[in-house]
């Protein structure tokens, strides 16, 4: 791979995406998002929110009509034992992951999961765990998240053998089906660059390559536009009952997580790494996802 590989917009998708059915988290708007993500000249986009599917009729009708291809998915917590385990000295942690429909069959599999987690493994939040992710791995793929996700964990707090072990797990559930993650704010152009996420993408870059596992860049959007991160702090205040002015509460403000463009996004990691943009797209041309409606299902 040269690095004299011309990347256009449509080159590159948005595979982790939070809009307002992400409660107090999200502040995306699907009609702008979809609009945005036209207007930019992509053809497919994204959305995983936090725990939850009751976007989904929405989101696809919306993207459909404007003629993007609307990838159906979910963040969702992965307990830190079983999902049904709830002991307040062990099950606090969870993980962040993303899991994305491929198919019909996908979708059904996505639903069970986040059924399940809701009903079953609620604690704090709706959480899945190893065995039912490979009991209903079918039709799915996956990304490895953020910073909050198992691998980011490891990485992050310099458990490198751990992150990789993780990680060929997941391969072996999923095989070719399994993405890393890594997240434009860790970029050293990004204008607010956040060093920590620098290492971890460093890690998962070097894990990717180890494992031969591909990894894909996304920007964890919790909002449209930069300008939007001061509603989306006062939003995170709604969230956990504080208030702008409290010096030590839950803030998101020294990462952007906002809808980046492609062309910044190319701008970026064309040069050294075009595959984590390229991979984006291939991700987005295994997903074919229809929903027939007027039907009894």
């Amino acid at each position: 791979m040269g690095g004299k590989q011309t990347l256009t917009a449509s080159d590159y998708v948005h595979l982790h995406n939070h809009t307002q059915y992400s409660l107090l988290d999200g502040l995306t708007k699907i009609p702008k998002l979809i609009d945005f993500v036209k207007e930019d000249g992509m053809s497919a986009v994204a959305m995983t929110d936090h725990g939850t599917l009751s976007g989904a009729i929405d989101f696809y009708k919306t993207a459909k009509s404007n003629d993007i291809k609307p990838l159906i998915g979910i963040e969702t917590y992965v307990a830190s034992r079983k999902h049904t385990d709830k002991d307040p000295q062990k099950d606090k942690a969870r993980f962040h992951l993303i899991i994305i429909a491929m198919n019909t069959l996908g979708y059904q599999n996505l639903m069970r999961l986040s059924s399940t987690a809701n009903l079953d493994g609620f604690y704090y939040y709706p959480r899945v765990d190893h065995e039912l992710l490979e009991k209903y791995n079918e039709g799915l793929i996956i990304l490895s998240a953020c910073m909050g996700g198992e691998i980011g964990q490891a990485v992050k707090n310099g458990q490198t053998k751990q992150a990789e072990e993780i990680a060929a797990w997941y391969k072996s559930v999923f095989g070719d089906r399994y993405y890393l993650e890594i997240q434009d704010h860790g970029h050293p152009d990004n204008p607010i660059h956040s060093s920590e996420q620098q290492t971890v993408n460093e890690g998962v870059l070097a894990i990717g390559k180890k494992l031969n596992i591909p990894v894909v860049v996304t920007c964890d959007a919790h909002y449209l536009k930069h300008e939007d991160q001061e509603a989306h702090e006062a939003l995170l205040c709604v969230g956990t009952g504080s208030f702008l002015a409290d010096e030590d509460r839950m803030s998101l403000k020294d990462y952007p997580l906002h809808v980046e463009t492609s062309a910044e996004l190319i701008k970026r990691w064309g040069k050294d790494h075009p595959e984590v943009i390229t991979n984006t797209k291939a991700v987005a041309d295994r997903c074919n996802l229809e929903f027939e409606f007027g039907k009894i299902l």
